[in-house]
């Protein structure tokens, strides 16, 4: 496996466990022409690229209203942008292959939105889209596609990576009555789940991962609710 990261001595533990089995990189995926060369570092040093799992991301908090164009900018720039260098990074070389599968971490934020995370849910909606197109585009090339869209998870997500936007008073009290309850999942457990997606000979293009599915579900059967209400307003601009 070829890890990377920003800072290499957050890799220490992975190589003092894997050995050579590991190979550290260091990558800032909003570089370009890093991703390349850790990419193309990636498949020389095993011979193939088997598997890529763009993980990159983090969380900016705001209210839409109180984002700047450098909140937004930065936000896609690592969590969509940073996704789409390493997949084009990968494509060349797994279309040589005829095959490969890319996997990217959206998180069930690619599917639904909450109040005062719109730039993070707008960089991952962007990716779940864009990863459709790419799924239809490279299937006849043995290249599989999935999103992986984990719910909460116990990562220090919140703590270590989440930036904030400054806050207007006109949504104090918005703020003060979100009372979301968060039902946290075991990183530890998702990677069996890895491991069979990328196993499976026809693996899904969309995962969620953990206990996210019944939240989901009603939100899309609301949207199909509403599609079918105004159908007679939808045709009559046809």
């Amino acid at each position: 496996m070829v890890a990377t990261a920003r800072e290499l001595d957050r890799l220490e533990p992975l190589v003092e466990r894997y050995g050579d089995a590991i190979l550290p990189v260091r990558l800032d995926v909003t570089d370009r022409d890093a991703v390349r060369t850790a990419v193309q570092e990636a498949a020389d040093h095993f011979g193939s690229l088997d598997v890529v799992v763009n993980n990159a991301g983090y969380g900016h908090f705001g209210r839409v209203e109180e984002l700047s164009e450098a909140d937004v900018r930065d936000q896609l720039e690592t969590n969509f942008f940073g996704a789409l260098w390493v997949t084009q990074a990968a494509l060349p070389i797994m279309r040589a292959q005829r095959s490969g599968r890319i996997l990217q971490v959206t998180s069930e934020g690619g599917v639904r939105a909450y109040p005062g995370i719109g730039a993070y849910h707008a960089s991952k909606w962007a990716l779940e889209g864009l990863s459709e197109s790419l799924a239809q585009e490279v299937g006849e090339l043995g290249i599989h596609v999935t999103n992986v869209e984990p719910g909460p998870y116990a990562t220090d997500w919140l703590s270590r990576g989440a930036r904030h936007s400054e806050e207007l008073s006109a949504y104090d009290a918005q703020r003060a009555a979100d009372t979301q309850v968060w039902e946290v999942g075991d990183p530890e457990h998702t990677g069996d789940a890895i491991l069979a997606l990328v196993d499976a000979e026809r693996p899904p293009r969309r995962l969620l991962l953990g206990r996210s599915y019944d939240a989901i579900a009603a939100i899309y059967a609301e949207r199909l609710r509403t599609w079918e209400e105004w159908q007679p307003v939808a045709l009559a601009a046809f």
